[in-house]
């Protein structure tokens, strides 16, 4: 006998089902041997996806969910542990379909519980999605359509939500697990998952066919720079000298494009930080995977419903620089902070990294000073170009190529100031050579020849490295 209790008396006589009520995200059609129905009608909306035919099995799976919900004791339900509760919603599974008379093996009854599970305390039909490791992004387009990425490539999954009640119930579960909302007054959100994946959702009225979910999902085993090399984002060479600097306090900003791989990079160079040193983070949302012992992790907030308590990524660094850090790692930086980075790198704070969105280095320069601009400090332009050229001494370009692979395509070392100009010097580059017939990029890593100024220091502090690496005209490795 099931370990639940239930608050309900025996079934009465089957009565006529009442017409389905058109918000509700549970209930459907009779279960015995469902008889083919119409696929549920979308909203009414410009470039709406047609559904899918039915599938009788979620029907199933969101009737039960809705029974179960309804008949449990979930004071009790709380106090199991997960596998425990997992056997007892498979053993209520398999009693309401013998209740129900539908013809299930073994392994249905395991996957029809499982999926049950799954939308009592999951996430509903994306648990196997977030599930399988060979899965970097989970992309929801509404209720019926959800892409995939797998090795670089986007492919169209089976899964799907009944409507799109069933999804933003799904969405409102994320948000509300790290203390943020999302409705009509503020439809878009930054969350994350229990496991540190990253959530963006977009719902009406700015969304027009359905909420719009974009996972990128967190590695469980995180990529060092070893990984790196054995991918081919970079030739070991370069990683060996990209681990030297960073050890030597280069200050080192990731500028890249969206889906670049800038923040794996980033979590892979933190490796090079010693474990006596204190570092402190701070991200929109929190994703980032540090490995030393001493890490300080922050985090912004939105303002509440009134518009009221948001505490921005510029407070936390003023605040960050007022708890002792060794370093300060900013996961994005996105505006007015910039400043306040600035600042933190050329006060004592060497050493500090952070990503930013560009396509090149020199990008990546205009784009700070833009930011710096948005703080509302009235600087002249050679002021803050000055402060960038003495904060940043590496800037590290990745890129996701056209064929999906993610490379670090240039190690660019800021060398100072020339008039009004910040001087640069590329170290290490990619350099793409062709595209074969089935769309994989070709190319070769190449020194440029030019010895960084940052080698004296990392020699200082006892780092060697192999200056031949630094030789032009030939391929790294």
């Amino acid at each position: 006998m099931s370990r639940f209790s239930f608050r309900h008396t025996p079934a009465a006589p089957a009565q006529p089902a009442a017409p389905e009520h058109p918000a509700s995200t549970l209930t459907s059609q009779p279960l015995a041997t469902p008889a083919p129905q119409p696929p549920p009608t979308p909203p009414v909306v410009r470039n709406a996806q047609t559904p899918p035919p039915s599938d009788s099995m979620l029907d199933v799976r969101l009737k039960l969910h809705s029974k179960l919900i309804d008949e449990l004791d979930l004071s009790k339900l709380d106090k199991l542990e997960d596998g425990q509760m997992r056997r007892e919603v498979r053993n209520l599974v398999a009693d309401f379909a013998k209740t129900e008379r539908l013809a299930l093996n073994t392994n249905e009854l395991d996957a029809l519980g499982a999926s049950v599970f799954d939308e009592m305390v999951g996430l509903g039909p994306i648990e196997p999605l977030l599930g399988d490791d060979s899965i970097a992004d989970i992309l929801i387009n509404g209720p019926f359509q959800v892409y995939v990425e797998r090795r670089g490539e986007l492919e169209l999954s089976g899964v799907r939500f009944r409507d799109n009640d069933h999804l933003l119930r799904i969405v409102n579960r994320i948000v509300s697990g790290v203390g943020r909302r999302i409705d009509e007054s503020s439809p878009m959100v930054d969350a994350r998952l229990a496991d540190g994946s990253r959530v963006n959702a977009a719902i009406a009225p700015i969304t027009l066919d359905g909420a719009v979910v974009s996972i990128r999902k967190f590695s469980k085993k995180p990529f060092d720079l070893d990984r790196l090399v054995q991918f081919g984002a970079m030739p070991a060479c370069a990683a060996e000298f990209l681990h030297g600097a960073v050890k030597a306090r280069t200050s080192t900003v990731i500028s890249g494009g969206t889906g670049s791989g800038k923040t794996t990079l980033l979590n892979a160079l933190s490796k090079a930080i010693g474990e006596k040193e204190r570092v402190i983070t701070i991200e929109d949302a929190a994703e980032l995977q540090m490995q030393q012992p001493h890490v300080v992790r922050m985090e912004t907030r939105p303002p509440n419903i009134e518009g009221k308590g948001e505490i921005r990524q510029r407070e936390l660094v003023k605040n960050a620089l007022r708890m002792r850090p060794d370093r300060v790692i900013l996961g994005e930086v996105r505006g007015e902070e910039a400043f306040d980075m600035l600042q933190a790198m050329n006060t004592g704070h060497e050493g500090s990294m952070a990503t930013i969105h560009a396509n090149t280095p020199r990008d990546a320069i205009t784009r700070l000073e833009q930011m710096v601009a948005m703080s509302g400090m009235k600087l002249p332009a050679e002021s803050i170009r000055g402060q960038i050229a003495s904060a940043v001494g590496l800037i590290v370009q990745a890129m996701r190529l056209s064929d999906g692979k993610r490379k670090v395509t240039s190690i660019t070392e800021i060398t100072g100031m020339e008039g009004n100009v910040v001087q640069m010097q590329e170290i290490f580059a990619f350099h793409r050579t062709h595209t074969d017939a089935d769309g994989n990029v070709h190319g070769e890593f190449r020194a440029s020849g030019l010895r960084p100024r940052c080698l004296d220091e990392m020699l200082r502090r006892g780092i060697k490295y192999d200056t031949a690496n630094f030789d032009p005209g030939k391929a790294l490795t």
